[in-house]
């Protein structure tokens, strides 16, 4: 055990008590709700399991009960819950068999999966065996990661998922495939065999920090375009593995901490954005961004906590969120990558459209006249969003008492320390001090309310007023919200179709082709079976008396 497995586990404690906290409410008018409770509580403690594992097999053994644990509250609300959930768990069965790969290999090699026992023998073995090992596991932790060209299952998973277990699902479960990235290769394979793995362009883990990049632009854009709250948050959760994967691949100390501290971040704000959507959704059984808005007024609570969320998300000071994505571009920019820091940002102009998508079309513009009676969540759902809005402006300010942490993981692998304070990091190339800015934004914000409460107030025009001359015209009629982004998007579909989702339909009907074939030839017929067994044991002579193989 090291301080990167009780760092995943305490993050996987506390984040797992507080969906528990909201699910109280949101889950109870459901059915099954017994079942539900268990399913959340084993879920939660397999991925502790998996954190606090010593060997591969005790690993595998978690792994695979979080997995099925998972399809079933994918699953939980039946209809196309039950078919995101089936898409779900084949994509885990794939992971699965090549992590099952590995990991004999492993044995067969070195006659042991204790993971430190791995780890010293490992270090004698060929580039060509080490590649194969970063490859098999890559793979099986890059579907659980939701990272490109695995993502597939992720969107259709969070839509349908019950919003509680999705803020498990994007915060912690998808998120044990970077804690198994970072295993193997700075754990297992150990930093100098990770990063001396090919050269230039062409090593390994530059070819990561590319796979990263291309995960940041593409479903930063297409969340763009959902109309679903879960969905847009789905696709984001994609978008943000990308910027993790590309911190935690490129292989510096500022870069490491950067994508630990984003992995922390990311299970903050993400699972307080689905508690705030689901909060909403909770009230006025929707999540069609088309059809709300305006309940800021209504549900304050979940405003703030949503827009908390969408600021740390895209990297606003003062958010735990800017520290992370400060230490990225920091060390592309300064590592002589131009290309990949262009890409993150790129990632950033993109989350900052759907992000502010998400809380104008559900929370600003006019109130649609069938929410007027609307009513704030209940203080169990309201506690867990107060709790994290409060923790990611926490460690926006203090940042050092997570980088602490972090910075021992980095020297656990071998990294040089940083020197971190309390309330920022200090480097050769320059510092981070988040309480200069904390009284910076609040020396702007009291010259702001000032000048606000001196001016004269305006008056406020009504909607019709603009519209029709006074003259009563329905506000769902001007619905500002409708159709958000629709040039863009109009420009940009034809660039932004899945094809890595229309592959897997492709090879989806391929298979089920060749298996229509073959189940002709179970027609329930003995005499059939028996003409089967005297053709394919003639094919058997026939063979051996040509060829002589046995």
């Amino acid at each position: 055990l090291n301080m990167l497995s009780w760092f995943f586990a305490i993050a996987i404690s506390s984040l797992g008590a507080l969906s528990i906290i909201f699910s109280l409410s949101y889950i109870r008018a459901r059915e099954k709700t017994d079942f539900y409770f268990l399913m959340m509580g084993l879920v939660n403690a397999a991925m502790l399991g998996i954190v606090l594992a010593g060997d591969l097999v005790s690993f595998y053994i978690f792994w695979e009960i979080m997995s099925w644990c998972a399809f079933l509250l994918i699953s939980y609300n039946r209809g196309p819950a039950l078919a995101a959930g089936i898409k779900y768990i084949i994509m885990s069965i794939i992971g699965s068999v090549i992590f099952l790969v590995g990991m004999l290999s492993l044995y067969v090699s070195f006659d042991t999966l204790d993971i430190s026992q791995v780890a010293s023998a490992i270090t004698s073995a060929s580039p060509g065996y080490i590649l194969f090992i970063l490859i098999a596991f890559g793979i099986a932790f890059g579907i659980k990661n939701a990272v490109l060209p695995f993502h597939t299952w992720l969107p259709d998973a969070h839509s349908e998922a019950p919003a509680p277990f999705s803020a498990v699902l994007s915060g912690l479960l998808v998120k044990m495939g970077t804690y198994g990235f970072l295993l193997v290769f700075y754990v297992i394979i150990g930093l100098k065999l990770f990063l001396g793995l090919g050269s230039g362009l062409f090593s390994f883990h530059y070819i990561l920090c590319l796979l990263g990049a291309v995960t940041i632009i593409i479903p930063t854009f297409i969340a763009m375009l959902q109309t679903d709250a879960k969905r847009l948050l789905a696709w984001s959760t994609v978008g943000q593995a990308g910027y993790i994967i590309l911190a935690i691949a490129f292989g510096t100390n500022i870069a490491l901490a950067g994508g630990i501290f984003h992995f922390f971040n990311h299970a903050l704000f993400k699972a307080l954005l689905f508690f705030a959507v689901g909060a909403v959704e909770f009230r006025t059984r929707t999540r069609e961004l088309n059809s709300l808005g305006g309940l800021a007024k209504k549900m304050p609570v979940a405003f703030i906590g949503a827009l908390v969320g969408i600021c740390a998300l895209i990297g606003v000071p003062l958010t735990s969120g800017f520290v992370s994505k400060w230490l990225i571009y920091k060390t592309l920019i300064l590592g002589g990558s131009p290309f990949l820091a262009f890409f993150a940002l790129a990632g950033t102009w993109g989350t900052i459209l759907y992000s502010y998508k998400l809380v104008h079309n559900v929370f600003l513009g006019q109130l649609p006249e069938k929410y007027e009676n609307v009513k704030p969540a209940p203080f169990s759902m309201q506690l867990p969003i107060i709790i994290l809005s409060a923790a990611i402006l926490l460690f926006g300010v203090l940042p050092g008492i997570p980088l602490k942490v972090i910075n021992a993981i980095g020297t656990s692998f071998g990294f040089e320390t940083l020197n971190v304070t309390l309330w920022g990091i200090a480097s050769d190339t320059g510092a981070l001090n988040t309480i200069n800015i904390f009284f910076a934004v609040l020396i702007v914000g009291i010259v702001v309310w000032i000048i606000f409460r001196s001016v004269a107030k305006s008056v406020p025009v009504q909607q019709d007023d603009s519209y029709a001359a006074g003259a009563y015209v329905p506000k769902d009629k001007y619905h500002y919200t409708a159709e958000f982004y629709n040039p863009l998007q109009r420009m940009m579909r034809p660039f932004l179709r899945d094809v890595i989702d229309e592959f897997y339909y492709w090879l989806a009907s391929w298979v089920r082709g060749i298996a229509g074939g073959a189940r002709r030839i179970y027609s329930g017929d003995v005499g059939s079976y028996c003409l089967y067994i005297i053709l394919f044991l003639s094919l058997l002579i026939f063979v051996q008396m040509k060829w002589r193989i046995w």
